[in-house]
């Protein structure tokens, strides 16, 4: 019943939270067990990614093909998830 802990060869560590994702590359993991519990040490530097489904070429691609402004392109993207058929034909109408 004592604490084994066991470093872990990890790549990248993602958290999904509603606002977007916290990234760390190259994290230090630590798999730690204690009392029949398993649990994870993270560290490392984390980096905040957007939750955005589209990138800033689709963004481009449709304000080009509507002739509408970037900022309504990325509102239309937004509004259709990323659809980009879908984007063209909202702001199209």
């Amino acid at each position: 019943m004592g604490i084994s802990q066991t470093p872990l060869n990890v790549n990248k560590v993602i958290f999904e939270t509603n606002d977007g994702n916290l990234v760390i590359e190259d994290p230090q993991v630590i798999k730690i067990m204690m009392q029949g519990q398993e649990t994870y040490q993270v560290t490392g530097e984390a980096v905040e990614e957007s939750q955005d489904t589209f990138s800033d070429e689709d963004v481009l691609m449709v304000a080009k093909q509507t002739g509408k402004s970037q900022e309504e392109a990325r509102t239309a993207l937004e509004g259709s998830e990323g659809d980009i058929a879908e984007a063209i034909m909202e702001l199209k109408e």
